[in-house]
């Protein structure tokens, strides 16, 4: 289990934009399961939706990439890359996730072409699925990202 002072020396992303708690298991460059606490005093809850919060679709692919970043580095020790997220196919969002909600996330490595790393992914509360679909990953030298 990843608590999570040590998923932020891992993690490249920080609060507020940070949306893994807690990795339950992890095997490196392969697959995760982690966990998301939604809680009422996120800050978009307050425009979406006001009065009926529902937690938005791109934010549940988003803690989906954040756990396949944990996967591709698990030792948070690659500081010259970054994992860039390329493709998203297939994701449903079958039930809203809601404050109060515990999402788990689950990961799976399923196909690597050359440059391209794609991961299944399945979010489940209380057991069932609220949503599913693919990512599909490359890794980018930080200095091409930030040199025009």
């Amino acid at each position: 289990m990843i608590l999570i002072d040590e998923i932020n020396e891992k993690i490249k992303q920080r609060p507020p934009f940070q949306m893994i708690d807690r990795v339950l298991e992890i095997v490196p460059n392969e697959s995760a399961i982690g966990r998301k606490c939604v809680s009422v005093n996120e800050p978009y809850f307050m425009g979406h939706f006001p009065g009926s919060p529902i937690m938005p679709g791109v934010l549940i692919v988003e803690s989906c990439a954040q756990l396949c970043s944990l996967v591709f580095e698990a030792d948070g020790t690659d500081e010259e890359n970054i994992y860039v997220l390329l493709k998203v196919d297939n994701f449903k969002f079958v039930k809203a996730v809601i404050p109060g909600d515990i999402l788990e996330l689950q990961v799976n490595k399923s196909k690597v072409l050359g440059p391209l790393t794609s991961f299944d992914c399945k979010v489940l509360v209380d057991g069932n699925v609220y949503s599913k679909g693919t990512l599909t990953f490359t890794k980018v030298d930080r200095k091409t990202i930030y040199s025009r």
